[in-house]
């Protein structure tokens, strides 16, 4: 099994920080309050150069400058990272963007392996991964347990899913919904494999 190229950590804040649309945040914030570019750069001591790069997404704005952009504006920095324009959430993750983890970083043999498919959407009511579970003996795998929900659909090979004392095996385009409350682990006997679009959800209120 080959894992994706990991991207890099400056790559990996990239991504992240593009997410909230930070530059749209200030330059919609700095017209509403009628502050011109040069204006601005005389109160925070940033030249109009480098502000307008961060109007238009080119560089990242660090920490301290977004406090002193914050200051001048008598905002809290929440008001960069908390989404004031109520749009409805439609978040596109792209195949050669997502990363395949271990199940757990220190197994040397791991029950599978993981992509989260929508893990730049905020606030989600779900968690949603890709799995691709190897071969694997019955003595190699975990139980685990988690509060809320959980949604197997077998896409590929025939996986085992081992809950509430039992094995249950599923084949292709068989699907399992389940109380992940409960020990529960996946185990594939065959040698190509298996995978399967896992969905996890949190508990009722």
């Amino acid at each position: 099994m080959t894992l994706n190229a990991p991207e890099t950590g400056e790559q990996t804040i990239q991504r992240v920080l593009a997410t909230y649309d930070l530059g749209h945040k200030l330059r919609q914030l700095r017209l509403r309050k009628k502050i011109a570019l040069v204006d601005l750069g005389k109160h925070t001591g940033l030249s109009a150069s480098m502000l307008s790069q961060l109007e238009t997404g080119k560089m990242i704005p660090t920490l301290p400058t977004l406090a002193r952009i914050s200051m001048v504006f008598d905002v809290g920095l929440d008001y960069f990272f908390d989404d004031k324009r109520r749009r409805k959430t439609f978040t596109i993750v792209r195949s050669s963007e997502r990363i395949q983890f271990p199940e757990r970083p220190d197994s040397p043999l791991p029950s599978y392996f993981f992509e989260c498919l929508a893990f730049s959407a905020q606030e989600k009511g779900l968690q949603a991964y890709l799995a691709d579970f190897p071969q694997r003996k019955p003595d190699e795998c975990r139980m685990h347990l988690h509060e809320g929900s959980e949604f197997i659909f077998v896409i590929r090979g025939e996986l085992i899913v081992m809950c509430q004392g039992e094995d249950h095996s599923l084949a292709q385009g068989d699907s399992v919904y389940f109380d992940s409350s409960e020990p529960h682990g996946y185990r594939c006997a065959a040698e190509t494999g298996a995978r399967a679009v896992v969905i996890t959800t949190m508990p009722r209120p």
